[in-house]
């Protein structure tokens, strides 16, 4: 890692970090307080030399495994939202705990996909984490696994811290694990070697990251690759590193795998939209209304609308997806899906005529959409 970028690392004052589940649990499954702990004295450094730590935690579950007598993670969507909802307790009081051996208050959000997609949620959120913050409350971030479904889950907290460090315009996001660094094969095989920087999709060419993650987590490489990809394109470096390293990495030494930026920083719902939306539903475009939307960055109009897919309602996100079933668009519904169904094909004037003036509108407004 070159000194410019350590320096960059070390001089972050904003800083979201992910732990997963397999760095704070021992081989049983069982939340390990001391990994917890020793975790915790790092961050509680750096919140005390004067950074804005916030952490996103992983580990409801897997906290939830021992108590409930389970051998291992469940598979079944009831399962874990019960040992979530019993871990979710068990981990939280472990870092109130933790945080107040060094004077420090810990404040607990849980997210779903569905907040950070909503507009009135998204704004939510993003005042509760800065109002802690103003405070000198340590946030503690975790997915709501309690009552997530399967149409609402992240699936995996490296992407949500992806999102939360995008949405707070953090200057560095921390991604820990029991892998102490990207490597070009899988580490301790035969010629493996470790990838110290990373500066975009052309140095992953050819690198394996198909590789799940361990029994008590839901991650692998992969998820964590695409959330380095997620955050460097909105403008946040990225740091993929052990948490035995967490100390090292948040320091800015030579550990690690160092992800470069290679967007501007992009804080808006429009960048959640593109990574982050379970969309509800499709819209179907002609030739015409995709140029419109592409190649214009025009709004998208019910006359260019060829069909409507799904079910969904006024202000939920939708796919936009051309004739060949090429997805291009994303964005947050004008209409419900009943009411575009009657609009599709219509001009804005016929839309008048035929079903009143509050339907003489775009079906999508631009402002509400984001090309991919």
């Amino acid at each position: 890692m070159s000194e410019h970028l350590r320096d960059v690392v070390a001089r972050a004052s904003r800083i979201v970090v992910k732990v997963g589940s397999s760095s704070l649990t021992g081989d049983e499954g069982r939340l390990d307080k001391e990994r917890l702990g020793a975790l915790v004295d790092v961050l509680a450094h750096e919140a005390a030399s004067g950074r804005e730590v916030i952490l996103v935690t992983s580990g409801s579950i897997a906290a939830g495994i021992g108590p409930l007598g389970l051998s291992q993670r469940p598979t079944n969507l009831e399962l874990q939202q019960a040992a979530a909802s019993v871990g979710q307790g068990k981990l939280i009081h472990a870092y109130t705990q933790a945080f107040a051996h060094h004077g420090l208050d810990v404040g607990q959000v849980l997210l779903t996909s569905d907040d950070m997609v909503r507009r009135s949620h998204y704004g939510n959120a993003r005042r509760a984490l800065e109002s802690l913050l103003s405070l000198g409350v340590v946030p503690i971030i975790n997915e709501n696994d309690t009552v997530a479904t399967d149409e609402i889950r992240f699936g995996d907290n490296d992407r949500l811290a992806a999102l939360v460090a995008t949405a707070m315009a953090a200057d560095l996001l921390v991604l820990l694990t029991d892998v102490d660094a990207l490597y070009t094969a899988a580490p301790g095989s035969p010629g493996a070697h470790r990838i110290s920087v990373v500066h975009g999709p052309d140095d992953l060419g050819g690198i394996d990251i198909s590789r799940r993650g361990s029994a008590v987590g839901t991650g692998g490489m992969i998820t964590k690759v695409e959330a380095a990809s997620i955050a460097t394109t909105s403008g946040v470096h990225v740091v993929l590193a052990s948490a035995d390293d967490a100390g090292a990495a948040l320091a800015g030494q030579d550990v690690g795998t160092v992800f470069v930026t290679t967007g501007k920083r992009d804080t808006t719902r429009l960048q959640w939209l593109a990574h982050a939306a379970r969309t509800r539903g499709g819209i179907v475009l002609d030739d015409g209304a995709v140029r419109a939307v592409v190649s214009r960055r025009a709004s998208l109009l019910a006359a260019g609308v060829v069909e409507i897919r799904g079910h969904f309602e006024a202000g939920e996100p939708v796919d936009l997806v051309a004739l060949d079933g090429t997805l291009v668009a994303r964005g947050f519904a004008g209409f419900s899906a009943e009411e575009a169904e009657q609009m599709k094909g219509l001009s804005t004037d016929a839309l008048g005529e035929q079903l009143g003036e509050h339907y003489a509108r775009e079906l999508i407004h631009i402002d509400h959409l984001v090309v991919l």
